[in-house]
């Protein structure tokens, strides 16, 4: 899917179509979930911190993110791969593999290219919205073909095309070789996949260390038979985070590690799910990746203790260098847990689904007004449905405008004004001939 989340926000309020939007966490450690086409002009790209967008697009749309919506609408495009293949592998809400000679949708290049085109079409009758297509022989070669599709495109790479595809490319085309390894490879006179090939597996090895030699040089060859494997149950929840820049500070490491923490928790609950074993994953600067675990006495879906643990595991972690990616796990899972009534009885409450793009928690214990999260449905007594463009000192700005509406009147309210309330979000499009609708999905009060 095209900038998944801007563009739902921007079906679903006509005021921001063609406008630079961008969807993230805007408290002062928030960071930037997904960014419109019209804000990359500017130089904003996910996981940027929201302080260096703003600075970057100070005009653009800044929204918090709407996961129920997101979530139902992506189970919409999930079902349309589906209907292709019983082999559908998501990788996220927008972004999914499929292998479709398995469901007998094509067996040729020409055939590919046909369901991929029918494909774009009915996400486009479902949702509304669009989607780009990359097919290829390789699950690599399919994302590399996706990314140069986008946005709303279809590329195919023909069987036999692909090394001459790739040589002249830049190193950083290929899965995992980001900036740092980037210039790695640049120092050693490496800039090229063809210069990968040309430089061999031993030297490959040298730069880069065994395990991701081995694969960089893999990859160089457009070798990659790795299947596309279908949805299991689940045996873990896991959250993990590659940074553009690699991080030196080990207090920054730590923060990094609680977050992570936080928000594998909230997914966790989210699935109705505990776990013994807490599982911290440590990529450094050169690639190499460690992995710590912890398995306690019973399984546990307590923030704090899944936030303790992880601290303890990182302890035993050398992170001099650097540190690329970080992850924080949890196993061993169970749909009970063992009740911690000192943190009930402390007023703990649960947390909120999805992740660290939520504002951080209040540290006072004042009464708590009511939030009006940027970009979240409202409906009022007189005006009827509209989002909230922004809210502070005590009033909160409203735009009252549909997804098939024109562009609406802007009007302010004091923040307790009881003719306001929260909303569901309405459904992007309308029930029509061959298309579904989304249906309002429910939301979820704290």
């Amino acid at each position: 899917m095209d900038a998944f989340y801007a563009s739902v926000e921007q079906a679903s309020k006509p005021s921001l179509r063609g406008k630079a939007v961008i969807v993230g966490g805007l408290g002062p450690r928030g960071v930037v979930a997904t960014a419109s086409y019209e804000a990359r002009v500017f130089g904003v790209h996910s996981a940027m911190p929201m302080a260096q967008a703003r600075r970057l697009a100070p005009h653009a749309a800044y929204l918090v993110p709407r996961f129920e919506l997101y979530r139902a609408i992506s189970e919409q495009v999930m079902g349309l791969l589906r209907a292709l293949s019983p082999l559908v592998e998501p990788l996220s809400l927008d972004e999914a593999f499929v292998d479709l000679e398995a469901g007998g949708a094509a067996w040729d290049a020409e055939s590919a290219r046909l369901t991929g085109t029918k494909l774009r079409a009915d996400i486009r009758a479902v949702t509304g919205l669009t989607g780009s297509v990359g097919l290829a022989a390789s699950k690599m070669l399919a994302k590399i073909a996706s990314e140069e599709a986008k946005p709303d495109g279809l590329v195919l790479i023909e069987p036999g095309t692909e090394r001459a595809l790739l040589g002249p490319r830049s190193v950083r085309i290929l899965p995992g070789v980001g900036p740092a390894t980037g210039d790695h490879l640049r120092r050693a006179g490496i800039t090229t996949v063809e210069e990968i090939v040309e430089a061999g597996e031993d030297e490959l090895v040298r730069l880069v260390g065994k395990a991701h030699g081995h694969g960089l040089y893999a990859m160089a060859l457009a070798h990659d038979d790795r299947p596309v494997v279908a949805e299991r149950d689940t045996k873990s929840v896991s959250v993990e985070d590659t940074y553009d820049v690699d991080i030196h500070d080990r207090v920054r490491v730590r923060t990094e590690v609680q977050r992570l923490a936080d928000r594998c928790v909230r997914r966790l609950r989210g699935a109705r799910l505990s776990g013994r074993t807490i599982v911290l994953k440590v990529r450094r600067y050169d690639f190499s990746t460690l992995t710590r675990s912890e398995t306690l006495r019973g399984p546990t879906d307590d923030p704090a203790v899944v936030r303790e643990t992880a601290a303890r595991l990182l302890e035993a972690v050398d992170t001099t260098g650097g540190v690329r990616l970080l992850g924080v796990g949890v196993s061993g899972l169970a749909d009970y847990t063992q009740e911690d009534l000192f943190a009930q009885a402390a007023g703990e409450t649960p947390l909120d689904d999805e992740d660290a793009l939520e504002e951080p928690a209040r540290e006072d214990t004042a009464p708590v007004e009511r939030r009006w999260p940027a970009g979240h449905d409202v409906r009022h007594a007189e005006y009827g449905h509209g989002w909230v463009q922004g809210s502070g000192l005590g009033r909160v700005t409203v735009r009252f405008e549909t997804p098939d509406s024109a562009p609406g009147r802007v009007r302010t309210f004091r923040t307790d004004d009881p003719a306001l309330q929260p909303a569901d979000p309405l459904p992007l499009k309308r029930d029509g001939p061959g298309q579904s609708e989304v249906t309002a999905v429910g939301r979820k009060e704290g």
